[in-house]
């Protein structure tokens, strides 16, 4: 029988220990996600290079084998002021530290130590992936008329895949309803102190992926990190925004954006330190845009951005 490629549900779980994968359950750890690409088996190969009397492959031994997922998760608050997002768990897998402070607000930054690993379990009509010892990187985009979401890549440890029934009792309560992103939804941002008209924000944190193999130890590893984004606003004034000399001159500006008005879905976008870079112009509707590249500093340390739910 035909597997039906979007009849999917993925579960994510902070896994402890190196080695053991956690036991995500479909009540407490389903995942809502959508643009799912699965690569199930990941292959490194060495060459035989054997030399013969003749012509022909001479063929090639597998050394090292994990794998992959992507998917993109809507970004959304909580439901109530102090609970961790449901996507908590991925920030998490991806470097980040969850700070909680009850019934206020949790805020999210990224780690250099101690890096958590997730156990993810995909079930894809039938067919069960299970990935141990994951860790991965994270892009976050917001675009005006458009749904805010987060792309998440994860490599980790195959596990045998296998037949196996979908489970039942999947709860997806935990992942409020998105919403999207426009002049109401969307109230406050800057860049310093200029504030004017924003058609999108994207940061790609660019954790560095590694896949190790080595005698005696094997495994993901997040070795760096070099956290880049873009902006495109309506072309201002020299005077509103004078972004020739930031340019020039490499001056780091702020920025903030904040999405949602209603406590418990309220994200915060806080970038405490970013170099402007490749300015270029485009057209939205007849109207002149420029676009900013973005190279987000450490400011302090661990700050490069900064996600607040509240």
């Amino acid at each position: 029988m035909a597997k039906k490629f979007r009849k999917g549900l993925l579960l994510a779980k902070i896994q402890p220990t190196a080695g053991t994968g956690a036991s995500p359950a479909a009540g407490t750890d389903a995942i809502l996600m959508r643009n799912v690409t699965v690569t199930p088996l990941v292959v490194e190969y060495a060459e035989r290079d054997l030399i013969r009397p003749y012509l022909g492959n001479p063929g090639q031994i597998p050394v090292s084998k994990h794998q992959q997922i992507e998917f993109e998760v809507e970004l959304a608050g909580a439901g109530t002021a102090g609970d961790a997002p449901a996507w908590g768990v991925l920030m998490r897998g991806c470097a980040f530290a969850e700070t909680i402070t009850a019934g206020t607000d949790v805020v999210y930054n990224p780690i250099t130590d101690s890096h958590e690993m997730v156990t993810l379990h995909y079930f894809m009509d039938g067919i069960l992936h299970k990935m141990i010892d994951a860790r991965g990187t994270v892009n976050f985009d917001v675009t005006s008329k458009g749904i805010p979401f987060m792309r998440y890549r994860f490599i980790g440890t195959m596990e045998p895949i296998t037949d196996a029934a979908m489970p039942s009792g999947v709860d997806y309560d935990k992942f409020i309803k998105v919403i999207g992103v426009n002049k109401s939804n969307t109230p406050t941002w800057s860049i310093g102190a200029y504030t004017g008209c924003l058609q999108s924000l994207t940061v790609d944190m660019a954790n560095q992926l590694v896949w190790r193999t080595l005698i005696g130890c094997e495994g993901a590893v997040i070795s760096d990190r070099s956290p880049t984004g873009n902006m495109v606003i309506e072309l201002p004034t020299i005077a509103q925004l004078n972004w020739p000399t930031l340019v020039s001159n490499a001056t780091d500006q702020a920025i903030v954006l904040t999405h949602g008005q209603t406590a418990g879905n309220i994200i915060e976008i806080s970038i405490a330190a970013a170099q402007i870079t490749n300015p270029t112009y485009s057209e939205q509707d007849g109207i002149a845009m420029l676009n900013l590249g973005l190279n987000l500093q450490p400011k302090d340390g661990n700050d490069e951005i900064e996600i607040t739910v509240k």
